[in-house]
């Protein structure tokens, strides 16, 4: 166990003791001569600052570790970071992982960089694009929210003003036109003159056309401009019933003056009745003052007397006076249609000329006769006009139909909008004449090709409803097949029929639409059929859920304490399973049954549970126990001296296994922690052992080597001083009972033949005792294993055949090596330089073998 102070394995003899004042000397060389190498490269650091070639090339020809680190801190570029990482990343890891984290920083930023870049991109594509929309900003607005790059900020901000700037454009162009369609709506009950309802339809359209014309245009809703469309249409199409109301209010009103202006003997308030409702029906805010007005002028006229107070044979009024009545009539006839005329109501014109042309025996005025041939010219020429505008509006109105089908519309809504073209085109046909038969049929087949998606669709939904009555009836004989079944069955697979039920609840709940004539039908055949199923189901699931009960009551009557009391709600769980499997409940049965069954053995568990907390408890207080044997252990394993060792781990084993087991889930932790404490303190005593040995050792070897010297002294003749020698054994420690006895009487020897008369007989004994102190090295070394030397080498090899004959023919146990070694050091004998190191070597190897 003393190898380690003379030589490391391989060295030569006297390697070590020569090797060892050589390396103090360039100790105390460096110690006394100028700056160390590592000082110079140090005072170079911080002129590297700003440098980052010079830096860089510190980095890689330095080999102090921390001067490298400090040099690296200069360097920033990504071409000396590249370049020193990929020389330095298996040499020096901190320098290494440094420039890697500069690297990635650099790549981070140029990847920001590019996103950016990419990102600012996108939205000059998005502001040259003539179709912007909101969610592309929003989308272009997420992607840079999480880009850092302060240096494009700037570009990015410009580039996105300019798109908020078309946003806020496209929100004011919508919201206009929202509030165009409001005003365009608005008009139809305002009660406006038809002239001043004409007149805001030509500015909300002019308005119309900025806006479509605008940059933003394209960004509009297409079902709001067809609407707006569509309404400016519906809107003027009414204005030809609004002019005919005006130009009847007119004649109204111009009939009322001439009435008024009339002598009331001249008035007849029949004839001006029938006159009043030839004028047709006004519109606007003036008919209700005007029917006051007529009603107040006819209850003023003198009234004709009864029918009774006549004389029985009156004769009808002469000729005369009923040509002046009709002439009278003609003539307000033909007033109230110039002035119909005038106003542009066509119909009321025209249902005048009729009453007109109805008159006989008239004979007109050559003033009359003009003004009815202008009056007549007129109308032909209105009527004309609103035929050609009739046939304009016939045309837009088309085109309204011919665009339905690219609306996209819902099939109710697409049907509804047919139905109301096909309306308004009635409503041409009354107001501007019978169509052109052309126009006809092309605004036919353009409804009908609108119509045609919806027409599907509603056959389509016939067909399905078709269809859904048909799975119906096939539900219902499933049904009542299931029912048949049922009543012939002896042992029902009650399982089955519950699935089953369940099964067609489901499926008839998920049938679609079906005719109202089949539906109520269907429905009663379907519940009279499970009503069959179902009544014998009940029965059979009040029957389960008592059993369910009485497992309940079991699971309640368990003693938790019992030892099976396990392996019974186990059972008792499994019999749940079974009758769960055999019949399932209604979902709200089974969920409350359920409950109670789980409540019940969830008491089960709490009890056992705090029965094994108390156990717990236990548990953890027996690794707090067998913790302080550990903290114990490891307290006292510093300091610990090798002979109280064993009883220490002795005493901590005993107790240890005296202690009850701990929780399950720490107990390799609390074992691990022990045997850790155990090896700690067994190390420590081995430590403190080999301290002691290598103590022991130094000192047999400084002890040995004071006698050597002694004897050498003594036997070159100088003078021996013993009080000094004492002195020199007296500082060296003391060594074991052995070698100190051996060692110190072969000083006292020594120093006896040196201050009486034997010191030449001494130094005979001495010279005397050099070859047998040979030869008994030899024989060691030999024994030992240890190699002699080639100028041994001859001597070596007679001695072993000696050696193997004398243990062959004495046949007894050969002496201890450690034994023969004593009395090596017991014998007085010179030795030189040469001898002296074999005696330690073979002390190396005997003191080893006996350590072990």
């Amino acid at each position: 166990m003393f190898e380690f102070l003379f030589k490391r394995s391989g060295d030569k003899p006297g390697a070590a003791a020569a090797g060892q004042p050589g390396r103090q000397d360039t100790a105390d060389q460096q110690g006394a001569g100028e700056p160390s190498a590592r000082d110079l490269q140090a005072g170079l650091i911080p002129s590297l600052e700003g440098d980052e070639l010079a830096a860089a090339e510190f980095v890689l020809k330095s080999e102090f570790s921390e001067l490298r680190l400090a040099a690296a801190e200069f360097i920033h570029s990504r071409e000396q970071l590249e370049r020193v990482h990929g020389a330095i990343r298996n040499t020096d890891r901190r320098v290494a992982k440094l420039m890697q984290s500069r690297l990635d920083a650099i790549r981070h930023r140029q990847s920001e960089l590019e996103r950016a870049r990419a990102c600012i991109a996108l939205a000059e594509a998005l502001a040259a694009d003539d179709k912007l929309t909101p969610n592309q900003v929003a989308e272009l607005d997420r992607r840079w929210s999480v880009i850092s790059a302060p240096e494009l900020v700037e570009e990015f901000t410009h580039v996105r003003g300019r798109l908020a700037g078309r946003m806020e454009g496209q929100v004011a162009l919508q919201r206009a036109m929202i509030d165009r369609l409001g005003a365009l709506r608005h008009l139809e009950g305002s009660g406006l003159a038809a002239a001043e309802v004409a007149a805001r339809i030509e500015h909300l359209s002019q308005e119309q056309a900025v806006a479509l014309a605008a940059p933003e245009a394209g960004t509009l809703p297409r079902s709001l401009v067809n609407e707006f469309d569509l309404e400016r249409t519906r809107i003027l199409n009414s204005l030809a019933a609004l002019e005919k109301g005006e130009a009847v209010a007119a004649a109204r009103e111009a009939a009322l003056a001439e009435w008024e202006a009339a002598p009331r003997e001249s008035l007849n308030a029949e004839r001006i009745r029938k006159a009043w409702q030839h004028l047709g029906v006004a519109t606007g805010a003036a008919p209700a003052g005007q029917q006051q007005h007529f009603d107040a002028l006819v209850a003023a006229l003198p009234q004709a007397p009864p029918q009774a107070a006549r004389k029985p044979k009156a004769q009808p009024p002469a000729a005369s006076a009923v040509l002046a009545g009709t002439a009278t009539q003609f003539a307000d006839t033909l007033a109230a249609m110039e002035a119909a005329l005038e106003h542009g109501s066509l119909g009321a014109a025209a249902d005048f000329d009729k009453v007109l042309k109805e008159t006989r025996g008239i004979r007109l005025t050559p003033e009359q006769a003009e003004r009815l041939a202008h009056a007549r010219a007129e109308l032909k020429r209105l009527s004309d006009w609103a035929r050609w505008g009739g046939n304009v509006s016939r045309e837009e109105l088309i085109k309204a139909v011919e665009q339905l089908p690219s609306l996209h519309l819902a099939m109710g809504e697409l049907a509804k909008k047919v139905g109301s073209m096909r309306d308004r085109w009635k409503a041409l046909d009354s107001l501007s004449g019978a169509a052109p038969k052309t126009l006809w049929e092309r605004f036919d087949a353009a409804c009908s090709t609108a119509y045609a998606p919806a027409a599907a669709h509603f056959k389509h939904l016939a067909g399905e409803r078709h269809a859904n009555a048909g799975k119906a009836q096939a539900l219902v004989a499933e049904a009542v097949a299931e029912a048949g079944r049922l009543d012939n069955a002896s042992g029902a697979d009650w399982k089955h029929v519950a699935g089953t039920v369940q099964r067609l609840r489901q499926a008839w709940s998920h049938l679609g639409a079906i005719d109202r004539k089949d539906k109520k039908r269907l429905d009663q055949e379907f519940a009279d059929a499970l009503n069959v199923l179902q009544g014998p189901l009940e029965v059979r699931r009040k029957n389960e859920a008592a059993g369910r009960d009485d497992l309940i009551e079991q699971a309640r009557a368990i003693n938790p304490r019992d030892r099976h009391a396990l392996d019974t709600l186990r059972s008792l769980q499994e019999q749940w399973q079974e009758h769960a499997k055999a019949l399932p409940l209604e979902r709200k049965t089974e969920q409350a049954l359920w409950q109670r069954f789980r409540a019940a053995c969830d008491a089960v568990f709490a009890a056992r549970k705090e029965s094994a907390h108390a156990a717990d408890a236990e548990r953890r207080a027996h690794q707090e126990a067998k913790d302080a044997v550990s903290a114990r252990l490891e307290a006292a394993a510093q300091g610990i001296e090798p002979a109280a060792a064993g009883k220490l781990l002795r005493d901590a084993a005993a107790e240890w296994h005296a202690i009850g087991p701990v929780p399950r889930a720490n107990e390799a932790k609390v074992e691990k922690r022990y045997h850790a404490a155990v090896a700690s303190v067994q190390h420590h005593a081995d430590v403190a052992r080999r301290n002691a040995s290598l103590a022991q050792a130094g000192s047999l070897r400084d002890k040995l080597r004071l006698c050597q010297a002694l004897e050498a002294e003594l036997a070159g003749g100088a003078a021996i001083d013993a009080e000094a020698w004492r002195g020199r054994w007296s500082a060296l420690p003391a060594l074991g009972a052995d070698y100190e006895t051996v060692l110190q009487a072969r000083l006292d020897a020594a120093l006896a033949a040196a201050s009486g008369s034997g010191r030449e007989e001494y130094a005979a004994l001495l010279e005397q005792n050099r070859g047998r102190l040979l030869h008994d090295i030899l024989r060691l070394e030999i024994a030992a294993g240890v190699d002699s030397g080639a100028e041994f080498a001859r001597d070596r090899l007679k001695l072993q055949v000696e050696v193997l004959q004398t243990s062959l023919k004495s046949g007894r146990k050969p002496v201890s090596q450690a034994a023969q070694f004593i009395e090596l050091c017991a014998m007085p004998a010179l030795a030189d330089a040469r001898t002296a190191s074999r005696i330690e070597q073979l002390f190396t190897r005997i003191a080893g073998k006996e350590a072990r």
